[in-house]
């Protein structure tokens, strides 16, 4: 059976494509992984056509592995037993906005971007901020985070309805627009993070938020890791409401400077946003500055501009290209592992022990706010040595995080990479996914490979 030929018949005959450069843009995503081609790459416009698409698509057994941006870390998105890729970039509208009720409904191709720049104009914003500019659906499914969750909440945490096609075509709702229910399971809760595994997502609603009337942020720069980790749990303790709470280590401060040109102290450094009203912000920034020096702060910096507030965190959000920059024809390994607040001190040690043993280049950057932090690792993916001792690397940083009431992904999801951890972090827990996942996905179509 020619599948392209055949769906031609469910969809429009341009939106249906075999072309090498389409399928090898389709083949990969911005992880180490190893890239593998779809069959082919469909480009639905509705509900109904990714409907089509699934049921043919189960009919025939044939992998089906939604596609975003591409800007997944963990190989979410690569069709490794080939089969269909759909593309959402069609199906990217924003359905409604409803600004009394701090909701909006979207398709899964839209972007963070640009529902924020529709948003502005209602004074609203939408919260989860993972650095990349990935769409709201690939977001959802790997119930990715970022910056603001330590005041705001993870992606799980901003949906109230999702409107999911299943292997066999049927579609569902698993929410509703009510602030809280108490009726039946909480489906939102496990198809958010679920990776394409559970079924394919057209549309979102989401909980958006009111613009601060004030932002500052701050740059608190420390002598070690630890007192940067001690003044964070301060200010968490103390009640101050922090939006943004990221540590970045000194050689990610330092690799920086190289790729911007900037003169940042090439130390431990906290960047922190607070939001709220001007004479607030001011009480909680001189707060957090008391708690801070009293942890040891070698500078406390703050800046209420906007342009300034930008360029500062414009370091921390452009760390990774700073380092692909750094180190050309290599790629980045990141690591993702979370843990309670009281432990990530010891496990950031651990993995700066483990770089150093490796011999590899690379730093740590955090949400400290929520105990979540990455190790970036450079490689040479076409070196086995490399992808080894990168492999050792991130084993004895998730080992430890295990071991400490942590989990082997924060934000970045399972997809290809985590997938020997999820029986020693779930045990018996697994099973019952497994058969979630049996239950919704007999014939296993949907995004084979990941998670499982």
């Amino acid at each position: 059976m020619n599948v392209a030929e055949a769906l031609k018949k469910l969809i429009a005959e341009d939106r249906v494509s075999t072309n090498i450069t389409v399928l090898e843009h389709h083949s990969k995503d911005e992880s180490y992984h190893t890239p593998h081609l779809p069959d082919v790459v469909v480009f639905p416009v509705s509900t109904q056509e990714v409907s089509a698409v699934l049921r043919f698509a189960n009919e025939h057994r044939i992998p089906v592995v939604p596609f975003g941006v591409g800007s997944s870390l963990e190989g979410h998105a690569i069709p490794i037993h080939g089969g269909i890729s759909i593309d959402f970039q069609f199906m990217n509208r924003i359905v409604e906005v409803r600004p009394n009720d701090f909701l909006v409904r979207v398709q899964p191709g839209v972007t963070r971007t640009q529902l924020n720049n529709e948003l502005k104009k209602y004074g609203l914003f939408f919260s989860v901020d993972p650095g990349a500019d990935a769409t709201l659906g690939g977001m959802a499914s790997t119930n990715a985070s970022g910056t603001t969750s330590v005041r705001y909440g993870v992606m799980r945490d901003q949906i109230r309805d999702l409107e999911v096609v299943l292997a066999d075509g049927r579609v569902i709702h698993t929410g509703g627009m009510a602030a809280k229910s108490s009726s039946g399971y909480h489906l939102t809760g496990l198809f958010a993070g679920s990776e394409g595994t559970l079924g394919v997502f057209t549309e979102l609603t989401l909980r958006v938020y009111g613009i601060p009337e004030a932002t500052a942020v701050v740059k608190a720069s420390f002598p070690g890791i630890e007192d940067a980790v001690n003044a964070a749990v301060s200010i968490l303790s103390a009640g101050i409401p922090v939006a943004r709470m990221e540590l970045v280590d000194d050689r990610a401060m330092k690799q920086v400077n190289q790729y911007a040109s900037t003169a940042f102290p090439e130390k431990p450094t906290l960047f922190l946003e607070f939001h709220g009203n001007e004479d607030g912000l001011l009480h909680d920034m001189q707060f957090a500055r008391e708690l801070a020096m009293t942890a040891g702060c070698a500078a406390f910096e703050s800046e209420t501009d906007s342009k300034k507030r930008a360029e500062l965190w414009k370091a921390r959000h452009n760390l990774a290209y700073a380092f692909l920059h750094g180190y050309p024809g290599r790629k980045m390994m990141s690591t993702d592992v979370c843990l309670p607040i009281s432990e990530l001190a010891g496990a950031i040690r651990e993995a700066h022990r483990a770089i150093d043993a490796s011999g590899m280049t690379g730093a740590i950057v955090g949400h400290v706010g929520d105990g979540n932090f990455h190790t970036l690792v450079m490689i040479d993916p076409n070196n086995p040595l490399d992808l080894q001792r990168a492999d050792e690397v991130n084993n004895q940083i998730v080992t430890y995080a295990l071991s400490r009431g942590g989990t082997c992904t924060g934000e970045h999801g399972v997809g290809i990479g985590k997938r020997k951890y999820q029986r020693a972090e779930h045990g018996e827990a697994f099973d019952v996914m497994l058969a979630i996942k049996e239950l919704l996905d007999p014939n296993g179509i949907l995004n084979p490979g990941k998670i499982f």
